[in-house]
């Protein structure tokens, strides 16, 4: 790509001539060299330098280009709230948030430019650069890109995704519209560039070429709403929720049935606390929830430059998870998922303990988790609460020891019994730690409360609680009665329920009972069966109420209990409560930095600075890509004046032209050295080099989507993009530039035109080929995935059709062969 400047000779036919710029061997472009006299330098040490730079910008390029669809993503991201009518809502109306952009509308504009953005700048920087006249890299580089996306990155789908799973796409007109306008653009392109206007483009072909490009949109959008097909009912929300029973949940739409199934796989495991829980959720709902392609492509350029990762997880809360969903949990407690293993951990083994008051003494309990390998020496001492030491009991203070392998301790502490009536009274222990104690800490229970209850009288009884939440399939409900101020002899009260929302006989098994506590007993349980009718209900209550103690007890405040049933298949509130802890936010709030001081921050410091998941890799990457980053941190992030996003995508837009323009000048220059004519550099190096985050972001989708669109559904789209804008607009920018001068924009057919028909004889093969995996058995009726045999013989050969495009173009621009 020769980009010197000068003044442009007479025309030959209607053609204006390109510049004569001397001699070629001196391998220049638009912008380098910068050093003078780099020509004369040695030409492979010069081709090796500018090998490595290519490379380097590559990793620069795809830096920017995140930042660029970090934006995008906040753009279309963009919500608005609707209300609508709703019988369980309060005031009947709920209000929720859903997308103001169609995701077809915005896969094909701002997405497919955002993925397309470096291939399409190169095109236009290359012919205003080259004084209007056409060049061979933007145009061989948009076909190259387009061969690489569709055979290989759809043979890596088929090929990649889980064994024993088989994908299909969703959205199947919108694919065979954009299918169908990918093919039309290239066999367009050869029209223009060999047919209907031989070696030249006119002013009304490069139109059409750009207004293409609004076409396949609007085509795209009607057959994305099937506004020609078959009417049919639907309770979806426009651009809001999709296929099957979804419920909304800070402000993202989760399947219902995935979360009830893992809260009930959750729910085996009680020793995991809430704030666990909201982890292992937050991590099964973004498995389960869609992601555009864009955060696919964000994430596959992050994790291949050693930045933050879109989707990192606290690698002790994915280490449990995985467990949960393979079934080889072990038995964790809390404290071994809090603190892990290398430490140990003491507490005491209860919150609180109660003795009778001619009990004598008290045993209170003392553990040791985690790491039960060294020895472990604490402190204990009692306090006094309403209890006063000497009075009540007898106070302790000491030195205890665990010796290795211990796991369990008692101190037993003496209770003086006044043979008075009192009510009951509390004192605490409290265990300690010395001052520079290593490999030991104190667990959650490091002070307990002792209760010494008063054996002079009856007692008073009431519930231990002024509600109970029950799920519907627990199958009893346990409602504790609680027997305060003395044990003393045996009593009974009466219970009865009373009906709320929840029927007797329909929903529970009520009616009337008596509660027997015998001597000394202190707490004993209500069961009341639940009926589980397998339908959807919203929650329903009844209420239990006491009454008739005899033996001398009396009832005590909570004489009343209220016992709410939720429906188990209605997860939203439990899933809204472990959501709010934890501040779920599964695609926006991960993608953008709030802050330039953020951004700073993520670009010093490798992996984002969460150093303790950082891997070796990320290092590496991290030293190679902190100037790219470094540089680009100075982009305004994407609440900058709250834009929502378009301040930073003008200003990454830039960036990305500035860059791709030296790309350009780095990948002529190197192919000028080495030999390589620029339709070959281009349909090679540049197109591996722009097209690489596009393959893993795909692979990640085709692995991760439950559809197969995210992974190639896209590719179509963005390989039509390229054509339509890539090319459309630099032909209309020369064609009214050259007809202005009253003279024919002139491009050479030579091996693009070659490449082109190449290209879309492989596509047509290809999209054949895509077509009968979705309708063929042999193949799994899918286009992903299916039998082994089956993927890896399609996969196989459709990047034998790429190599094939490869080297035929090749032979074709070297004239060793003459298509």
């Amino acid at each position: 790509m020769d980009m010197n400047i000068s003044t442009t000779p007479a025309p030959t036919n209607g053609c204006p001539v390109p510049p004569d710029n001397g001699n070629s061997s001196a391998c220049t472009g638009l912008i380098l060299p910068i050093i003078p006299g780099e020509e004369d330098w040695n030409q492979g040490f010069r081709g090796f330098l500018y090998m490595a730079g290519l490379l380097w910008s590559f990793m620069g390029v795809a830096i920017v280009a995140d930042i660029f669809m970090v934006a995008i993503e906040v753009i279309t991201s963009k919500t608005k709230k609707v209300k609508l009518a709703n019988p369980d809502a309060p005031g009947g109306i709920e209000e929720i948030e859903i997308r103001v952009w169609n995701d077809t509308v915005a896969n094909l504009t701002l997405m497919a430019l955002g993925s397309s953005a470096p291939e399409i700048l190169l095109s236009i920087i290359e012919i205003v650069g080259n004084n209007f006249h056409a060049g061979e890299l933007g145009p061989s580089t948009i076909v190259g890109s387009a061969a690489f996306n569709l055979l290989v990155i759809t043979a890596v789908c088929i090929m990649g995704i889980p064994k024993g799973e088989s994908k299909r796409i969703r959205t199947i007109k919108v694919f065979m519209v954009t299918t169908s306008f990918s093919i039309f653009a290239y066999i367009w392109l050869f029209l223009v560039v060999s047919v209907i206007s031989e070696s030249k483009v006119d002013l009304w072909e490069a139109f059409v070429t750009f207004l293409c490009f609004p076409i396949l949109i609007i085509i795209a959008f009607v057959a994305d709403k099937d506004y020609c097909g078959e009417k049919k009912e639907t309770t979806e929300i426009e651009l809001g929720v999709g296929e099957g029973e979804k419920f909304f949940t800070a402000g993202h739409e989760v399947d219902r049935e995935v979360v009830r199934d893992f809260m009930k796989e959750v729910g085996k495991h009680p020793d995991i606390d809430e704030s666990m829980i909201a982890k292992l959720v937050a991590i099964e709902c973004q498995q389960h929830q869609h992601h555009g392609r864009g955060w696919y492509r964000i994430n596959a350029s992050r994790n291949m430059m050693g930045r933050t990762k879109v989707d990192e997880q606290d690698p002790h809360a994915l280490e449990l998870y995985n467990k949960i969903k393979n079934k080889e949990l072990p038995n964790l407690s809390k404290d071994e998922l809090e603190y892990g293993t290398d430490k140990a951990v003491v507490e005491f083994a209860a919150v609180s303990y109660s003795v009778m008051e001619n009990a004598g003494r008290v045993k209170v309990g003392i553990v040791r988790r985690g790491n039960k390998k060294s020895q472990v020496i604490f402190k204990y001492e009692t306090l006094d609460g309403t209890a006063e030491a000497k009075s009540d009991y007898v106070p302790m203070k000491g030195i205890m020891v665990f010796e290795p392998e211990e796991t369990e301790k008692f101190l037993e502490i003496e209770i003086i019994d006044d043979n008075e009536w009192e009510p009951d009274e509390t004192f605490f222990v409290k265990l300690t730690l010395e001052e520079k104690a290593d490999g030991v800490v104190l667990g959650k229970h490091p002070i307990t409360e002792v209760t010494i209850i008063n054996d002079d009288e009856p007692g008073t009884l009431e519930f231990a609680k002024t509600s109970f939440l029950v799920t519907e399939n627990i199958g009893k409900a346990e409602l504790p009665i609680q027997r305060l101020n003395g044990c003393d002899g045996k009593i009974e009260v009466t219970w009865r329920t009373k009906d709320i929302e929840a029927v007797n006989g329909k929903d529970f098994e009520g009616g009337e009972g008596t509660l027997v506590f015998e001597h000394g007993e202190r707490e004993k349980n209500i069961l009341i069966p639940i009926i589980d009718d397998q339908e959807y209900e919203k929650d329903e209550s009844f209420q239990v109420e006491l009454f008739d103690p005899t033996g001398g007890a009396q009832l005590g405040r909570l004489k009343k209990t209220v016992v709410t049933i939720i429906n188990d298949d209605d997860y939203k509130t439990i899933l809204d409560r472990v959501v709010n802890i934890t501040h779920i936010n599964m695609d926006r709030l991960k993608l953008g930095n709030s802050s330039y001081g953020d951004q700073f921050v993520d670009a010093m410091n490798v992996n984002g600075g969460d150093v303790e998941n950082a891997t070796f890799m990320d290092y590496i990457l991290h030293f190679l890509t902190f100037g790219w980053k470094v540089i680009f941190a100075i982009i305004p992030p994407p609440n900058f004046l709250n834009s929502g996003g378009w301040i930073t995508f003008f200003v990454a837009l830039g960036f990305i032209g500035l860059l791709t323009a030296i790309i350009g000048d780095l990948a002529s220059i190197f192919g000028c050295i080495a030999g390589i004519k620029d339709s070959v550099t281009a349909i090679t190096f540049v197109a591996l080099g722009t097209s690489l985050p596009d393959l893993f972001a795909s692979k990640t989708a085709a692995t991760n989507e439950r559809y197969a669109d995210a992974a190639i559904g896209n590719v179509t789209g963005s390989n039509s993009v390229n054509v339509f804008l890539g090319l459309g607009t630099p032909w209309v920018i020369a064609s009214i530039y050259w007809a202005s001068k009253g003279q024919d924009f002139c491009i050479e057919a030579g091996s693009l035109g070659v490449s082109v028909v190449i290209y879309t004889i492989c596509a047509l093969i290809c999209t054949a080929l895509v077509a009968s995996r979705r309708v063929l058995e042999p193949f799994g009726k899918a286009e992903l995935g299916g039998p082994m045999n089956m993927r890896y013989l399609s996969g196989a050969f459709l990047i034998f059709l790429w190599f094939m495009y490869i080297l035929l173009s090749s032979l074709q621009a070297y004239e060793v062969i003459n298509l």
